[in-house]
């Protein structure tokens, strides 16, 4: 059985795209068949992890838009037990597309597309990790109701609790209309610059809010986790000697114990 984690937070800028794609590469590399499904229509999942455009014939727009099944979407990525079904810009549109789908088909669920669809393959995966866009739109709602567990990556910086409140608040909505299983899977702090009292105050702060929920493993702010994706690489492949990949990877570590994984 397959775990579905959805990364979520709809501040931009927190690391959810970076953690996304290197806790999905670390998860492969520690031996777990993974899939990455990027439900972002900026793409940076999917560019972050090799895919171009150019290799794309279907993507999550046309599983969500009925007109492809979703094996078809997965693709093997250049990573060992690592795949990815791919987002392109078409997927902006599909809130509208949905609306409209409601209003001529009445049994149609607007919020349960990506679950009915993610269903048929979660058994063939030991994790599937969800790159959910910066939004609380009707993508978030779709990922929460397929999911079964939300990481929420919290950057270290002022203002980090700022619109938390909200996002747990749209977490406990799904929880009492959509999806009564849908646990909070660990909070991450992400982007610490260790040469700054704030940070480490922010820290203390999320700490002390969300106690054990907080995971060990604390992203530090580097250049080469900014720069790996654009080189099309996690980091474990991109430096694997470097803070980010020991980094990624204790985390991978911490996610597969908090599951009662070996």
């Amino acid at each position: 059985m397959g775990k579905i984690i959805s990364l979520v937070n709809q501040k931009g800028g927190v690391g959810k795209t970076t953690t996304s794609i290197n806790l999905a590469a670390s998860l492969a590399l520690l031996g777990k068949k993974v899939l990455l499904v990027d439900l972002d229509p900026q793409a940076n999942a999917t560019t972050g992890i090799g895919l171009s455009k150019g290799d794309v014939e279907y993507s999550i727009y046309e599983v969500l838009a009925g007109t492809c099944d979703i094996e078809s979407a997965v693709y093997a990525s250049k990573y060992k037990r690592l795949y990815v079904i791919p987002a392109t810009i078409n997927l902006a549109g599909i809130q509208n597309e949905f609306y409209d789908k409601e209003r001529r088909e009445s049994d149609f669920s607007r919020s349960g597309q990506l679950k009915k669809n993610i269903d048929r393959i979660k058994d063939e995966f030991d994790y599937i990790i969800m790159d959910c866009p910066p939004s609380l739109g009707l993508i978030i709602t779709n990922a929460l109701t397929a999911s079964d567990s939300v990481i929420i990556p919290v950057q270290c910086e002022f203002f980090a609790l700022e619109g938390i409140m909200q996002l747990l608040n749209s977490i406990m909505m799904a929880q009492k209309n959509l999806n009564p299983n849908l646990q909070l899977e660990g909070v991450l702090l992400t982007m610490l610059d260790s040469r700054t009292n704030l940070g480490f105050e922010v820290v203390e702060e999320v700490r002390k809010y969300f106690k054990e929920k907080v995971y060990d493993t604390i992203i530090p702010r580097l250049i080469r986790l900014t720069e790996a994706p654009s080189h099309g690489k996690p980091i474990v492949a991109y430096d694997p000697k470097s803070k980010g990949t020991e980094a990624y990877l204790n985390l991978a570590k911490e996610v597969i114990e908090r599951n009662g994984h070996n």
